[in-house]
């Protein structure tokens, strides 16, 4: 019995993955500039969904962002879940650093069924999520960092209550709309590679997020950064 339901799970991660691949196998053709774009384009929509938009105490006070455009998740009753996007921190200045490609990956399990895409960001409230990707390993949000659903509400009132507890909040546009959305079980990790191809040369995390000492940022990376709070 425990041989024929390890068989049948087996064979539904197997639906899944032949699910999500043909739109992950789209997306990685996408080039790095465009993810780029991309990245930018999904900030702005967030901040412009009129009362749905984070909350400016949360942009006052975080420490770095990533914004993954198009996660691509696919399911039958046992789901993957893959993207790929780009993370900026500020210094003590308020300066943003030139952006590093980061990579989602992640699993979930229940009734579920068919295949979506959306779009995510991720508020880090502190350097030490951010930090854990010079490690080389992925990142377990909610194993090794906190991550909970973000609040709604630019001002007013509903801002100035916010403890902000967790490490990292994450917002998540599905059918048109954000939504706070708790991605716990997710992994992020930088994609080195990536990054190698965008500046021309290797580059370490350190030098991109924390040092900011990168070669030329294309125009693209600039007008990210500077679309940051």
């Amino acid at each position: 019995m425990n041989g024929l339901c390890g068989s049948i799970r087996f064979a539904l991660v197997i639906a899944a993955i032949g699910v999500a691949a043909p739109v992950l196998a789209a997306d990685t053709e996408v080039k790095l500039d465009q993810k780029v774009t991309d990245a930018t384009a999904v900030y702005h929509e967030l901040l412009s969904t009129p009362d749905r938009a984070a909350p400016d105490a949360l942009l006052k006070k975080c420490q770095c962002i990533a914004v993954i455009p198009q996660v691509i998740k696919g399911a039958f009753v046992y789901g993957a879940r893959f993207g790929s996007g780009v993370m900026s921190c500020r210094n003590t200045g308020g300066v943003w650093s030139p952006p590093c490609f980061v990579d989602l990956t992640g699993g979930s399990v229940g009734l579920q069924i068919g295949a979506e895409t959306s779009d995510l960001v991720l508020f880090f409230m502190s350097e030490h999520g951010a930090r854990s990707l010079l490690t080389g390993s992925k990142v377990e949000l909610g194993g090794q960092v906190s991550v909970a659903a973000g609040p709604f509400g630019r001002s007013g009132e509903a801002t100035t209550d916010l403890k902000f507890d967790a490490e990292i909040y994450t917002y998540a546009k599905s059918k048109g709309l954000f939504a706070g959305l708790s991605i716990a079980g997710a992994r992020l990790a930088a994609d080195r590679k990536a990054n190698a191809k965008y500046y021309g040369r290797p580059v370490s995390v350190t030098q991109l997020l924390f040092e900011q000492k990168a070669p030329k940022v294309p125009e693209e990376g600039e007008t990210f950064r500077k679309a940051l709070p």
